[in-house]
């Protein structure tokens, strides 16, 4: 099957091709490398460099298109809205479109920040809209088009510099630098980290699968642990100290997996192997 991923060389991105790639896929990755890098490339995908909106450029044969491109912190957000709206909104529309003329199939990469205020940051709001979109033309012009939701995705390859970095590679760099580690807020906000190689299995559960959900696939692990806990697997690991620095617009009190459709429907069984990750480090 010849599938396009948008954001490829990024770190869910890279995850997923390599596994489409070992399943015999031709996959095509359309990304800017604002946050991926060349050395996310393997060999046996075809790689393009253009920004998102540049999709309706690319081949019109494409028959799953998995939409992973977008700017996916909320902290950056704040500080340039417009840019994280014209990626996650006009963006999403534009590729949204491209699926509608070609006929293909797309699977959106949403976000848990679906479950609270989407007013809360730019971020949410913006990907709330993207969820929004799809389920707009697929009312409207009945296509081919599912939402996943990820929850605080962990593993190899994240990112650990930068503005892009989640809070397991911030700490990572924090670490390698012999800084302490920083808590945001109390710490006692709870995360339902899930593991890469899951989400991936469930992106191509999803996108392989004929069954639809008319909300979306929620790909977490169904567990969750405060920041403070994830701090003393770090510092078993590391002996690491922390610090906390002053809570931040935006900041979740809890997430956590809001239903098991994809468990129930898809055969999709994530696993907890957050503090096994952290000590493998």
């Amino acid at each position: 099957m010849k599938i396009l991923v948008t954001g490829g060389a990024g770190f869910i991105g890279m995850n997923l091709i390599k596994e489409l790639l070992k399943e015999g896929h031709n996959v095509h990755s359309l990304d800017n490398y604002d946050s991926g890098l060349e050395s996310n490339e393997h060999k046996g995908a075809v790689y393009h460099y253009g920004d998102v909106e540049s999709v309706t450029l690319m081949d019109t044969d494409f028959q799953l298109i998995f939409h992973l491109a977008a700017l996916s912190r909320i902290q950056p957000s704040f500080e340039n809205p417009t840019e994280t709206f014209r990626v996650n909104v006009l963006g999403t529309q534009r590729v949204v479109e491209f699926t509608k003329s070609i006929g293909a199939k797309m699977v959106y990469a949403g976000s848990s920040s679906r479950w609270h205020d989407p007013l809360q940051s730019p971020y949410a709001c913006f990907k709330h809209m993207g969820e929004e979109i799809i389920k707009l033309y697929r009312k409207i012009y009945d296509v081919d088009m599912e939402i996943t939701r990820f929850y605080n995705v962990y593993g190899p390859n994240e990112i650990v510099d930068g503005d892009w970095a989640a809070v397991i590679g911030i700490w990572r760099k924090q670490i390698k630098n012999n800084k302490p580690i920083t808590i945001v807020g109390d710490g006692e906000q709870r995360r339902d980290f899930t593991h890469v190689d899951d989400i991936v299995d469930g992106l191509i559960k999803v996108g392989f699968s004929n069954k639809k959900n008319e909300d979306a696939w929620e790909l977490g692990t169904g567990v969750n642990f405060s920041i403070l806990e994830v701090y003393e697997i770090f510092k078993e690991r590391f002996g690491c100290e922390k610090t906390h620095i002053p809570n931040q617009k935006g900041n979740y009190r809890e997430t956590l997996r809001e239903n098991n459709d994809a468990l129930n429907q898809l055969g999709w069984i994530p696993q907890d192997r957050l503090r096994k990750y952290i000590m493998s480090l």
